[in-house]
């Protein structure tokens, strides 16, 4: 089971990091009238947002179940990760666009170039170090799968979403250099806009990928399919059972799955012996799937379960 904590460190490093590199960014473009330093600077304040957006779900999916939501809240942070992508894609992407052709059909030459490379220098330092905090995270979750792969199965949106938004800022920062460089040594100030519609590009890009995961995320995701077998096994080995048929699972938060169990038991079976072996079988799964929220067990024939889901 993952360690909510962990998930937690992985966003107060970006939070704090975000911040502090944001009001840097925003004095030195004040300072030089960069286009790109402006762009990173509304790049590192929406990641800063988007980090108190994450707490906040992560905080609302930790409330326990109700009678208006009797299996939790562990969907709200699927929706405040799918706000965030929508905020990256919208005002992070949106304004580095806007910047960028603006100062291209504007052009001004930026001043203080040296400033505006330490910032940049001080940025890739606190940016680098969250993204090493993101990565160290999600390498220890992702186990033998390759990181795409990890990424697609993931059921926790906050560290990949740090993860990502982070490396976003890398190669934004790459980016606002080479433009500014470029602009100072060609004598070209339109290569700073230039460079903000790269960001542009790079965050929409980012937004994309975001919003793709955390839609289907937020829709209703089957659970990890070793957990499915895990509990298929715990099933077919009680001896009441004749045929474990299938199972259908769906992801409501990062630590909370909701299954659908379908079973043949053995016909000799007296209803009090197969109310027994259903808590049976579901304290089993619970010991070893403390995340399991609910299990439904639906006594049923091999054929029917075959002819109801011929997918599965």
């Amino acid at each position: 089971m993952k360690s909510p904590g962990s998930a937690r460190t992985v966003v107060h490093a970006a939070l704090l990091g975000n911040a502090a590199i944001a009001v840097a960014k925003f004095i030195a473009a004040a300072l030089s009238g960069s286009s790109a330093m402006l762009s990173e600077g509304v790049h590192s304040l929406v990641d800063t947002s988007n980090q108190l957006l994450l707490l906040y779900g992560m905080r609302r999916a930790d409330c326990p179940a109700d009678p208006s939501h009797p299996f939790g809240y562990g969907r709200e942070l699927y929706f405040w990760s799918f706000v965030v992508a929508v905020l990256v894609l919208t005002f992070g992407a949106g304004i580095s666009l806007y910047e960028g052709i603006s100062h291209i059909r504007r052009p001004e030459p930026a001043s203080h170039l040296a400033v505006n490379l330490v910032v940049l220098g001080i940025s890739a330092v606190f940016e680098g170090g969250s993204w090493l905090v993101a990565l160290r995270e999600f390498r220890r979750r992702k186990a033998d799968m390759g990181y795409f792969e990890a990424f697609r199965n993931s059921k926790d949106p906050s560290v990949f979403t740090v993860l990502l938004e982070d490396s976003a800022a890398l190669l934004g920062l790459l980016i606002a250099a080479i433009g500014l460089i470029g602009a100072h040594h060609f004598r070209m100030p339109m290569l700073d806009g230039v460079a903000s519609l790269g960001i542009a590009l790079l965050l929409a890009t980012a937004a994309f990928l975001l919003l793709r995961e955390t839609k289907g995320l937020l829709l209703g995701e089957p659970a990890d399919p070793g957990i499915a077998r895990s509990l298929m096994a715990i099933a077919a080995e009680d001896p009441d059972v004749r045929h474990a048929n299938g199972l259908l699972t769906v992801q409501l938060g990062p630590e909370r799955i909701v299954a659908a169990l379908s079973i043949e038991f053995e016909d000799a079976r007296s209803t009090p012996q197969i109310e027994t072996c259903i808590n049976r079988i579901e304290k089993h799964a619970r010991l070893r799937h403390p995340q399991l929220a609910a299990l439904f067990v639906r006594p049923q024939t091999h054929e029917d379960w075959r002819a109801r889901h011929p997918a599965t």
